[in-house]
């Protein structure tokens, strides 16, 4: 199977601690995908688990302090979609859309034995949290949706189509840090150097010509280059219209976290979010774009609100 380029372990940007375990799944045609599996350190065992599902070219380290802080109580699971982190890169790169993200997890979900959890969606892993409550309601017990709705905003899009699928590489953790701050700088405009490589740190990965680089397949951007509008285009989002995909999430709780500048999710999306079904909490961050981390003060107090919700 072919795993990156020629199938040997990546060299992880930080070392792997105790408070989490390598997980794996195979997918119907044949990949090895990875979860990091953060199992119960103390509560309720028969707690509801959480999945934790990331964006576009983030990985399972996206989750990592929220990870490590849930699973003082419930186990947790940040999966890595196909061609990201550790799981394996696809072989044709047209199935790096929303639809083969949802079989995957399917696949996840009927190998693993777990019945129903509470899922965290971050980006694009919101879109396949949605998608999956069309088809799978019933795996659903609440939903976060971090920074992501039924209406995906062009501006963001094309932002996207700016960075991603370049693949670059820097000598040093400065230089990456100093790079992202460069192209999404105005996401956290607060934020210092020191914060700026520790998010390199979660993105990139060092290889082993000692460069670092960007930890996800770049031929996920294919996906992108429709010539088309990406707004309305299927391969991007997985359906022309993702209000019945959000609106499946009725008749459990949900939590819709905001960037307060995003160009992803805009505040009038956001808004009718929360008019469309009952039990939906809207919590903005203030001048923070597309993501917000998620570990900010009031969204933690949210996310426990979501998770004491959730049966």
């Amino acid at each position: 199977m072919d795993h990156k380029a020629g199938g040997s372990p990546k060299e992880q940007a930080e070392p792997q601690t105790e408070l989490w375990q390598d997980g794996w799944w195979e997918s119907a045609d044949g990949l090895k995908l990875h979860y990091r599996d953060y199992p119960a350190r103390g509560g309720d065992a028969a707690a509801l688990p959480v999945i934790c599902i990331p964006g576009l070219t983030r990985n399972a380290r996206d989750f990592e302090q929220l990870a490590q802080d849930l699973s003082f109580e419930r186990r947790v699971i940040c999966i890595e979609l196909r061609g990201r982190g550790e799981s394996e890169y696809a072989r044709d790169p047209a199935s790096y859309v929303p639809m083969q993200y949802v079989a995957d997890l399917d696949a996840f979900f009927a190998q693993t034995g777990i019945e129903r959890a509470i899922f965290f969606g971050t980006s694009l892993g919101g879109i396949v949290t949605m998608l999956s409550a069309l088809s799978s309601p019933q795996r659903i017990a609440g939903a976060m949706l971090n920074d992501i709705g039924p209406v995906i905003e062009r501006e963001g899009l094309d932002h996207i189509l700016e960075y991603v699928g370049h693949g670059r590489s820097f000598p040093t953790w400065m230089h990456a840090g100093r790079a992202l701050q460069e192209v999404h700088g105005a996401v956290h405009p607060s934020w210092g150097i020191e914060q700026w490589i520790g998010f390199a740190k979660q993105l990139m990965e060092l290889s082993g010509s000692g460069n670092i680089r960007f930890d996800y397949d770049m031929r996920i951007a294919e996906a992108f280059a429709t010539g088309g509008n990406p707004a309305h285009d299927s391969s991007i989002i997985g359906s022309a219209d993702l209000w019945p995909a959000y609106d499946a999430l009725q008749g459990r709780p949900v939590l819709v976290v905001h960037g307060e500048t995003s160009n992803i999710l805009s505040g009038t999306v956001a808004r009718e979010m929360v008019g469309s079904i009952p039990n939906v909490e809207l919590v903005s961050v203030p001048e923070t774009g597309h993501t917000p981390t998620l570990n900010e003060p009031h969204v933690r107090q949210a996310i426990d609100r979501l998770i004491a919700r959730s049966h």
